[in-house]
């Protein structure tokens, strides 16, 4: 099921949940507000108790033409009963039904986050063409977007989602201390697994869905066995090609016990502590988090050169880049760095002295920013008289 916070602003006093509350949603510590998030039951936080919760079961993740319509009069009902000053919409298909609800219900600011598109180029050329038309409807009743990538603002620009000043580009922040304390404690991972501290560690943390294409991961773990027989390939997270991923394993010449699936985790920090090298095979992206992330732990990145990656990695400095798909050299970039302890760390560092342009705090004053600008009447809808730019490209561009 998708999910898309919808956001009340209120003047609320600061208290120590609320700050929680401010890094979980992205809302000022300056002008507190009453989020609200419409979500499916199970994504409820009992960390965050003044977080208002909804529940539609009619959105769900698939494309479903008629529980969309029931989901699009259901949010809008939702909408209007609450009546929201801003509603901001994440991912390609809540985004769709939430801003067009939001429409509906006549609200006055709608803002949607760009994490990559719903449409790519592996889709047949009509369900493509299809979701970049939803995308452009959807685009005339948003005032305002945030793309995690540059290449994500690049590429709605080119296909006439949007205009270029109706798109800021807001890094998706992570909490940098905790991977960058958590790197100064490894260990728990290799312990759960029997490894010792010299044993190579390759882990991927990702969903197991075809954007991610973790069947390369699997690949590259058969061609890497092959000459390294004792390292171990880690893969967190799960999904619908799990039985997939799990049968090609289990068919790798010497990978029972070398390559292992964790399931859904929430200790990223204490896995990428332990990793020697974070292995991502995506097909497509918006910018991954996890990249970031084994940054600011101090990793070394073999990734895909795929939409806003090559924005976080620099090729041959912080990690390397490679085409998608292209399991051969991703295989030889891992072990290149496997066998050189000196490259990984140099690597490593690099990564981390340029981790700080994902701090999540400058992501919240972002969109603290944007939602000023917004409440105060300046940004207007594509199919509005007039459009009042607000300064939308800056340094964290």
């Amino acid at each position: 099921m998708s999910t898309f916070p919808v956001t009340r602003l209120r003047r609320l006093r600061r208290t120590t949940p609320l700050r929680e509350l401010v890094r979980e949603t992205t809302v000022s510590l300056d002008d507190l507000v009453m989020p609200l998030f419409v979500a499916p039951a199970p994504l409820a936080n009992d960390r965050l108790p003044a977080l208002s919760r909804h529940t539609v079961d009619s959105l769900v993740r698939e494309v479903r033409p008629n529980r969309d319509l029931a989901a699009l009069i259901d949010l809008a009902r939702l909408i209007g009963r609450v009546r929201p000053d801003i509603v901001h919409t994440h991912s390609s298909k809540a985004g769709i039904v939430g801003r067009l609800a939001a429409r509906l219900a006549g609200v006055r600011s709608i803002v949607h986050s760009i994490h990559g598109f719903g449409f790519h180029d592996g889709q047949p050329a009509p369900v493509r063409r299809a979701f970049i038309a939803a995308e452009r409807c959807a685009g005339r009743v948003t005032h305002r977007f945030i793309a995690v990538s540059r290449a994500n603002r690049e590429a709605g620009v080119g296909l006439g989602i949007f205009e270029r000043e109706r798109c800021e580009v807001i890094r998706s922040g992570i909490e940098l201390a905790k991977f960058r304390e958590g790197s100064k404690r490894p260990g728990t991972l290799r312990r759960e697994l029997g490894l010792g501290e010299s044993e190579p560690l390759v882990g991927m943390i990702a969903c197991l869905k075809p954007q991610k294409a973790p069947l390369d991961f699997v690949e590259v773990a058969r061609r890497v066995l092959a000459e390294e027989p004792c390292a171990t390939f880690v893969l967190a997270g799960d999904g619908e090609l799990r039985p997939e991923v799990e049968r090609a394993a289990a068919e790798v010449p010497g990978g029972r016990g070398r390559i292992r699936l964790l399931g859904w985790r929430r200790d990223a920090p204490a896995i990428l502590a332990d990793l020697d090298v974070l292995l991502l095979t995506s097909r497509w992206e918006g910018l991954p988090r996890v990249v970031p992330e084994a940054m600011a732990a101090g990793k070394p990145v073999v990734a895909t050169a795929v939409d806003g990656t090559p924005e976080a990695v620099e090729d041959g400095l912080s990690g390397y880049l490679t085409p998608p798909g292209d399991t051969r050299a991703m295989a030889a970039r891992v072990l290149a760095l496997l066998r050189d302890r000196t490259l990984r760390s140099r690597m490593g560092e690099a990564g981390a002295r340029r981790a700080g342009e994902w701090d999540i705090d400058e992501m919240v004053r972002a969109q603290e920013r944007l939602y000023d600008a917004l409440l105060e009447g300046v940004a207007r809808p594509a199919g509005s008289r007039r459009l009042q730019k607000t300064p939308v490209d800056g340094a964290r561009a």
